[in-house]
C-alpha cells in the first residue's frame, strides 16, 4: 500500500524548514548506511543529534499526530525520529531495502520498520531527477511530490532515489512501527476506516449500519493489533 499525504507541512512551514536546513551543516550520508547500502548511497545528511534536526523532527511528529489520514494509514506504535537528507551534483541512492529492526537513537528501544516515509521539502521544479522509485506488486512507482507532501510505503519494498542532475532534492525520512504489523491487515483496516469516515457526514450517528461498521473496525483492530 502506497499512500501520499498532502499538506503535512504548509508552504510557510516548508519555507521556515528550508531556512534552517539550507544553513545547516551537511555530512556525508554514507556514514549512516549499512554495509550493502554504503556501496550505492551518495547523499548528504544532517547529524541527528543537532538542535536543528531534533527541533524540525519534533515539528513533523506533532503535525503527523494531528493528521487523520496518517493515523488511519499507519496506525503508529513507534516512530523513528525524522532524519534529513539532501541530494545534489549527481547524488543518488541505488536500489536497497530498509533494515527490518532499528535502534532508536538515545534509547535502549528498538523499532520494527513496517512503513517508510519520505516528506519532500523541495518543490519538483527545484531539481532534475531525484524521483523516489518504489517497486510494488503493480510495477515500479515513481514519486516526486510537492514540498510539504509525504509518501508512505512498506519498508519491505525495494526502492531507490534516482540521480539528481540539477538543483538539490531536500527531504525528511523516517520509519514507523505500526500497531498492526501485517501489511494486508493494515490495508483492510485503512479501507474500512476511510469508508466509515466518508459515510459519517451523510448518515445519522446512531444509524445501526454505521454502528455495525464501526464495531467491525474496532474488533478487527483489537484482534490484529500488537500492544
Amino acid at each position: 500500500m502506497l499512500i501520499t499525504i498532502d499538506h503535512v507541512l504548509s508552504k510557510d512551514e516548508v519555507k521556515q524548514f528550508r531556512h534552517y536546513l539550507d544553513n545547516a551543516e551537511w555530512n556525508d550520508g554514507t556514514k549512516t548506511a549499512g554495509t550493502l547500502a554504503r556501496n550505492v548511497k551518495r547523499n548528504a545528511q544532517i547529524d541527528d543529534s543537532t538542535e536543528v534536526a531534533i527541533s524540525l523532527g519534533n515539528h513533523i511528529l506533532r503535525s503527523l499526530g494531528n493528521n487523520p489520514l496518517f493515523v488511519s494509514a499507519a496506525l503508529p506504535r513507534k516512530i523513528y525520529p525524522p532524519k534529513f537528507n539532501r541530494y545534489a551534483d549527481g547524488g543518488t541512492y541505488g536500489t536497497h531495502v530498509d533494515s527490518a529492526i532499528m535502534q532508536i537513537p538515545g534509547t535502549n528501544l528498538s523499532l520494527r520498520t513496517d512503513l517508510s516515509a519520505t516528506l519532500f521539502l523541495a518543490e519538483p521544479d527545484e531539481y532534475e531527477g531525484g524521483e523516489l522509485e518504489i517497486e510494488t506488486e503493480f510495477g515500479v512507482q515513481a514519486v516526486k511530490l510537492e514540498a510539504g507532501n509525504m509518501v508512505l510505503y512498506p519498508s519491505s519494498s525495494l526502492h531507490r532515489v534516482m540521480p539528481v542532475t540539477e538543483g538539490a532534492r531536500v527531504a525528511s525520512f523516517f520509519w514507523i512501527e505500526s500497531l498492526v504489523s501485517d501489511e494486508g491487515e493494515r490495508a483492510m483496516l485503512f479501507d474500512l476506516d476511510q469508508t466509515i469516515q466518508k459515510l459519517t457526514p451523510s448518515i445519522d450517528a446512531n444509524d445501526p449500519r454505521l454502528l455495525k461498521l464501526t464495531g467491525i473496525y474496532h474488533n478487527l483492530l483489537r484482534r490484529w493489533s500488537i500492544t
